[in-house]
């Protein structure tokens, strides 16, 4: 019997390119593949990427560029692009790259094997189509039965209809599709086996789920993530990314009355100006969006929010600016991402004048100021409270073990004898500068 390939994935940008890297993993291994930590010693390098930050395509190039010695030393390595960038970039990736085997966009990955052979005997292999035959039901089975981590990504929905115009999403992904409730239960209930207990629901426009139920009718985000609830063994469930006008009121309900849905949502805005909103096409406005937080909040006091902003979108006025600093003020995230709006080809606002770049640095930086304030306050007030804690892995020092809060958290406990997995109450003793410190309770 021959020694099994080993496959190298490098994976780039959203938690649903980190799910699309498992089950890729998990297609290869049916070739007879497995994964290795390092390029060095690969038969096959994937690059999964992402075409949502700035330059993606380039980083893309410039690392692909890096593995031209690897394949110098060795003919028969196999060099593949999947994910966002290979869906916008297509057979131009393989004209500038030579040394590229295959690439392969997000939809079409459970066809790799096939690709792969053709590889083998010699040939390019593209596919960036969006296929008939639906990947998830390729895929149906997680592969050989390894132990899980006690955390897992799951993808229920997939591609946007919202169209904003700064978001290459709808090129990359392809329309809002969402996946057969029956189907996802069954793969959660499969991860849980493993050892998962947390899952976390992923889509492009989560709360837009609507998949088919097996009571004929479609189920929407809050019918399934109850269906879970009643999981035994998962103790925890979240879901990421919603769009403020999917929030819908079951859903808003979820959230005060389902125990295993954590007390955290992230929930884009992206700007606090109505006007830049409108260039935007999001759809909503500002106030629309605040009077939904505190429905939200109404459900549920204690929800940490979360969300995204960009900063020098095209005509941001300082006036837009200050709208934006005004929501962060009222609002007061536990978290945010945020980022100064660079180009994304195709997209309406690539044609529009740009800023100045040194404007949108300087804003940056203030409104990551007034975030951060924010953020270290409500860690701060952690200490004294009592949480959930799920316990992930060890820490750096002996004794030490590192898990996530209901809030999403960092938290170590020194003088632990858990292991991953284990779900304990632990009382915050101190807030770091980016994570708590806590004892065991009881």
């Amino acid at each position: 019997m021959s020694d099994p390939k080993k496959l190298f994935i490098k994976t780039y940008g959203c938690q649903m390119n980190v799910y699309d890297s498992e089950r890729m993993a998990e297609a290869m291994g049916g070739a007879g593949y497995i994964e290795t930590d390092s390029p060095d010693d690969a038969d096959m390098i994937l690059l999964n990427t992402c075409h949502i930050r700035e330059k993606a395509a380039e980083k893309v190039y410039s690392e692909l560029g890096r593995f031209r010695v690897l394949k110098d030393e060795n003919p028969d390595l196999k060099i593949g692009v999947a994910g966002c960038v290979a869906q916008a970039e297509g057979q131009e990736i393989m004209r500038r790259q030579p040394l590229v085997d295959l690439v392969v966009g997000p939809q079409s990955y459970h066809r790799l094997p096939q690709m792969e052979a053709k590889t083998r005997a010699g040939e390019k292999a593209l596919d960036t189509d969006f296929p008939l035959d639906d990947k998830f039901e390729a895929l149906k089975t997680r592969g050989p039965k390894a132990k899980r981590g006690p955390t897992a990504f799951l993808t229920v929905q997939e591609g946007c209809d919202k169209f904003c115009a700064f978001c290459v999403v709808p090129y990359t992904r392809g329309a809002e599709a969402s996946r057969p409730a029956a189907r996802i239960v069954d793969e959660a209930r499969e991860l849980v086996d493993r050892g998962v207990r947390e899952i976390t629901l992923l889509g492009q426009n989560v709360n837009a789920y609507h998949g088919a139920g097996p009571d004929g009718s479609d189920w929407s985000l809050a019918r399934l993530i109850w269906e879970l609830n009643k999981i035994d063994g998962l103790q925890r469930i979240r879901f990421t990314t919603s769009h403020p006008n999917d929030m819908t009121d079951d859903l808003i309900e979820a959230h005060g009355t389902c125990e295993k849905l954590m007390p955290y949502l992230h929930l884009p805005v992206q700007s606090g100006s109505d006007r830049i909103l409108k260039r935007m096409n999001r759809k909503h406005t500002a106030d629309a969006y605040i009077r939904l937080i505190e429905r939200i909040r109404a459900a549920r006091p204690d929800i940490l929010m979360s969300g995204d902003f960009i900063v020098g979108f095209p005509e941001e006025t300082e006036a837009d600016f200050q709208a934006t600093m005004d929501l962060i003020e009222e609002v007061k995230y536990g978290y945010a991402y945020s980022f100064k709006y660079s180009t994304r080809p195709g997209t309406p606002a690539a044609e529009r004048a740009q800023l100045d770049e040194d404007v949108k640095t300087e804003r940056l930086h203030r409104l990551q100021d007034r975030i951060t304030h924010h953020q270290r306050a409500i860690q701060d007030a952690m200490v004294g409270r009592t949480v959930g804690v799920l316990f992930e892995k060890p820490g750096r020092l002996p004794g030490q073990m590192v898990g996530k809060s209901d809030y999403l958290h960092a938290v170590h406990v020194a003088e632990c004898n858990l292991k991953p997995g284990d779900l304990a109450r632990v009382e915050i003793t101190e807030s770091g500068s980016n994570s708590l410190a806590g004892r065991l309770v009881g």
